[in-house]
């Protein structure tokens, strides 16, 4: 498990190794918030329990793009792992299926690659559309695709400890911390 590694504001920055954070900490560059004390780390003389939030110490001006490229992770997680047709999540696909990007305007037709076109579709589902608009083919949408939060999708794939989604809920809200809880 990973450290939460907070701005000097209490702005959620990322998820880094213990080791990194240890170095940080010692360095003092870093001031620990929660540790875990079963997960020491020792040295010769010194023994230090293993962080598991930290704050920066300076603040660091962190650039925003807020628009994310689609990718397979991102987009599952925007749709909750699930199949946008058929509503199966993906513990309950089969042996030889999986989850797949599909194009709802196939792009052999002019769709894009745009968060609005995409949706995640199991691959019998996805099989059965084919080079086809979901209508021609009797398929429905569970949901309209839309371009994700960019908080939501930067921590939509990243394990948190409930310590940590605590910090992350203090600054974003309880809209972030009930999608990090409540995910499966």
């Amino acid at each position: 498990m990973g450290c939460l590694a907070l701005n000097a504001s209490y702005e959620p920055l990322t998820i880094i190794p213990v080791r990194r954070a240890v170095r940080l900490v010692i360095d003092r560059k870093a001031e620990a918030l929660e540790v875990d004390d079963e997960r020491p780390f020792r040295s010769e003389r010194t023994q230090y329990a293993a962080p598991v939030v930290i704050r920066l110490v300076r603040f660091i001006h962190v650039p925003r793009r807020f628009r994310r490229q689609v990718t397979n992770t991102f987009l599952f997680a925007r749709d909750g792992y699930r199949c946008q047709y058929c509503g199966r999540h993906r513990r309950e696909l089969g042996y030889r299926e999986s989850l797949t990007r599909d194009h709802l305007v196939p792009i052999s037709r002019g769709g894009g690659n745009g968060w609005t076109n995409v949706v995640t579709a199991c691959s019998r589902c996805n099989l059965r559309k084919g080079n086809r608009l979901p209508e021609e083919c009797g398929l429905r949408l569970h949901s309209e695709p839309h371009e994700p939060n960019h908080v939501q999708l930067i921590w939509a794939v990243r394990t948190v400890t409930p310590i940590q989604a605590k910090y992350i809920g203090m600054f974003y809200g309880d809209e972030i911390l009930s999608a990090l809880t409540s995910r499966p």
